[in-house]
């Protein structure tokens, strides 16, 4: 087979594959904009598809459940977390602003609709299959954060002797904090939130704190 056939192979094949990510982040952003607007429980699948504007049955090509629309985000935002670490990696910007553009990244679609995050809220809450599946992807996505961190401090702009998992676990949990107290009363930008929690935990880690 010569490189001209080759190519012309790969072309459908690539348009495919294209064709599926649109199919499949239009469901996703379908469903997570119903959650909000609904609420988690009242949404159904063919609530979805309809906003999507695809068959019910095209769902079950891409999920097997709406619970699995949550597990999807937060698998997408861990490979973010993957890709950013990777770009980072030959940045020479400062872990503070490196850290604070990845907490931003993180909330995109947050700040336009606060009620986005109160329907994962809810769904975690009250169901243990989306529990169990934001909670792999939680502990995925500290694994590249804790080699960001450990980078940090190869650097010399993160202090030694703390651990990167540990640190990793509290930027998660800063992060979260942050986007649900400022969902509660959205008054102010959801960035400038982010950078105060950020501002304060490098106050902690950075290494003008030793």
């Amino acid at each position: 087979m010569n490189d001209e056939s080759v190519r012309s192979s790969e072309q459908p094949l690539n348009r495919r594959s294209r064709r599926q990510a649109e199919v499949r982040e239009r469901l996703i952003r379908s469903a997570l904009r119903l959650f909000a607007e609904r609420g988690f429980v009242a949404t159904t699948v063919e609530d979805i598809t309809n906003l999507a504007d695809v068959g019910k049955g095209t769902f079950f090509n891409y999920f097997p459940s709406k619970e699995h629309i949550f597990a999807a985000r937060a698998t997408g935002q861990a490979e973010r977390v993957e890709r950013f670490v990777a770009q980072a990696r030959g940045s020479r910007e400062s872990m503070g602003e490196s850290f604070y553009r990845l907490a931003v990244s993180l909330s995109e679609g947050f700040e336009a609709n606060a009620a986005i995050f109160h329907s994962i809220v809810i769904a975690v809450s009250s169901n243990e299959l989306v529990r169990g599946m934001l909670s792999h992807a939680l502990e995925q996505a500290r694994k590249p954060l804790a080699e960001l961190l450990s980078l940090g401090q190869q650097r010399g702009e993160i202090r030694s002797g703390l651990l990167p998992a540990d640190l990793a676990l509290e930027f998660q949990q800063a992060f979260f904090g942050t986007v649900f107290l400022w969902s509660l009363a959205p008054s102010r930008p959801l960035n400038d939130c982010l950078k105060e929690t950020g501002d304060f935990l490098w106050s902690a880690i950075g290494k003008g704190s030793e």
